[in-house]
């Protein structure tokens, strides 16, 4: 037989993928800013990896506010 989650196991589950998302977004524009700043790296490599951060925040954001309506409603 499946078991299925509550809707507490659910949230609780969601909290965690969230939190390694926001780590792995946060890491992604702490090294593009840091090779913005300093000469290792060339301009479009330190601009990809802070467009791939903020992307990845964007995306973040966009699956709480859908997830809020979701539980709002």
């Amino acid at each position: 037989m499946k078991r299925h989650l509550t809707r507490q196991e659910e949230f609780d589950i969601l909290k965690i993928v969230i939190d390694k998302f926001l780590l792995l977004g946060v890491f992604l524009l702490a090294l593009g800013i840091y090779l913005l700043i300093s000469s290792t790296a060339n301009f479009v490599v330190s601009l990809s990896v802070l467009l791939g951060g903020v992307i990845l925040l964007v995306i973040l954001s966009i699956i709480l506010v859908r997830e809020y309506e979701f539980i709002k409603s």
